[in-house]
Formats: structure tokens, sequence, C-alpha cells
């Protein structure tokens, strides 16, 4: 009896082998409802009206074309991404989550993001730095350029970048605590690697769960650290007409409000996120 208890322990699941990675990456990232209102709000701030078009560019599970159909019985999105594993896991688990008819207001395309389409929408995201899996300049300006082709005359492309001398620091692991209780797990973003010649990066996402397991490398990013001047340079080379930064605001205290505003000045805070909207 003993040893049967024993052998029942041994083969016990942990947490982490029982996790879904990317259920633990969209709650620990993505915030779809947040995105949507910023895009909604840069969108106004261009041409003063509501857009109901969206192409969301490396959209991995694509949780904000879900939350934009869901926004507003006029809109429809294409999303876009080279994995098709991961865009199943989002049609099991997102898009099964939306009325038939917000199903048939989104459409998905296994294909990289270089590619012309139709139709043009209002508004193009690369969200989650993903563009800079494109590391020399030619590359950057060829996506923006094929970007800028897949909007309306009408249309803004939005990316969200991330800076700060913190962001250069090697081995800096950012810990967050997810879920709290047995069933909760903590979020590490590891900056494995950063070539200061290159500005080559390696960073992971591991998940760690309240029995002690750990999922380790759940996701892996090999990227070029590009900054804001550059970004914006390239973007013009494309072909786009402006270029605006967005910067969350603070309040007297220094703390983060929610509120973004177009900037063309910044505390050199040790770490921060921000927007970039181009218009076309």
């Amino acid at each position: 009896m003993a040893r049967s208890k024993s052998r029942d322990k041994k083969q016990k699941k942990t947490l982490a082998s029982k996790a879904d990675k990317f259920d633990c990456y969209q709650q620990s990232v993505q915030s779809p409802d947040h995105e949507v209102e910023f895009f909604e709000q840069a969108y106004r701030d261009a041409f003063k009206r509501k857009p109901y078009t969206l192409r969301e560019d490396f959209c991995g599970t694509f949780a904000v074309c879900c939350e934009w159909v869901s926004s507003n019985p006029k809109r429809t999105a294409v999303g876009v991404d080279l994995c098709a594993e991961t865009l199943q896991w989002g049609r099991d688990n997102n898009l099964a989550q939306l009325t038939e008819k917000q199903q048939q207001r989104i459409r998905l395309l296994n294909q990289d993001v270089r590619k012309r389409n139709r139709p043009q929408v209002d508004i193009l995201a690369a969200q989650n730095f993903s563009f800079w899996i494109f590391k020399t300049r030619s590359e950057v300006i060829d996506y923006f350029r094929i970007a800028r082709s897949n909007l309306q005359a009408n249309g803004i492309m939005i990316m969200d970048m991330m800076g700060g001398s913190e962001c250069y620091e090697e081995d800096r692991v950012d810990k967050r605590t997810i879920k709290k209780g047995k069933k909760g797990f903590k979020y590490h973003w590891d900056q494995a690697r950063f070539n200061p010649v290159t500005a080559d990066v390696t960073f992971y996402i591991h998940f760690k769960f309240s029995d002690g397991s750990k999922m380790n490398r759940a996701f892996e990013y090999h990227w070029r650290f590009w900054t804001i001047p550059e970004i914006r340079e390239m973007l013009n080379e494309a072909g786009f007409s402006e270029c605006h930064v967005y910067w969350e605001q603070e309040d007297e205290d220094g703390e983060d409000t929610g509120e973004w505003e177009r900037s063309e000045d910044a505390p050199s805070n040790p770490s921060w996120v921000n927007y970039i909207v181009a218009i076309k």
C-alpha cells in the first residue's frame, strides 16, 4: 500500500505540466479592451471619426480581433500570423466565445505579414514588439511599405515600443503575480541577452505556479532592439505622412494615469512602454 501511494505521488502532474501556455500568455500580457480603446482614441485624433476595420499583424491568438468585433456590430477584423498552431488555439478558445455573427466578421490569414491583402483597413496594428523580428533597416522599411499599402487612404498604423536603461540589462527578470491562490501563477519576463554591437536581444517568458513548478521558456524572442527615432525615420522613408508618439501620462506622484497623449518630450524612466501611431 505504501509503495502504491508513493508511486501515485510521483506520477501526480504538476500545475506547470497541466497549464496552457497560450492562456497564461493572454492573462499576463494582453489587455484587448485597453487596446481597442486606444485604437479608437488614436484614430479619432487623426481623423475625427470612428474606425470600423482592423488588421492585426502578428495576431497570435487574435484576442484583439475578437474584442474589436465585439465592441461594435459594424466592425470587421483581419488577423494575420505565420503560426498555424497559435491561430488554431485562437479559433478553439477565443473565436468560439463569440456569436456566429461576430465570428463571420473575422477573417484569419495564415501567412507572412509582408503580403498585400484586400480589403484595406482603417487601422493596422503590430503589437507586442513583434515587428522587431526584422533586424535590418531594409527589412523594416519593406514591412512598413507593405503595411501602408494595406491601409485605406484615411488609415493609421499602431505599434508599441519599449525602452529605458533597465531594458538593456542582461539576466534581469521582471516578476509579476497574475493570479493568486492554489491555482495562481507568476509571469517572469527574462531579459537573457543584449548585444550592444548589433542590438540583438533574446527574451524569454516563463510561468511559475503555486506548487513550485515552472514552465521554462514558454515563449522566446530573438529580436533587434529598435529605438523610437529609428522607427520614426523608417516610417517616413516608407511613405507615411505623419508619425506621433503617445506617452502615458503621470499624476503628481509620478504614477501612471492610464491616459495617453501625443508627446515630443518624455521623462527618462528606467523602463517604459509607449505607442507609435503612423498616419498614411
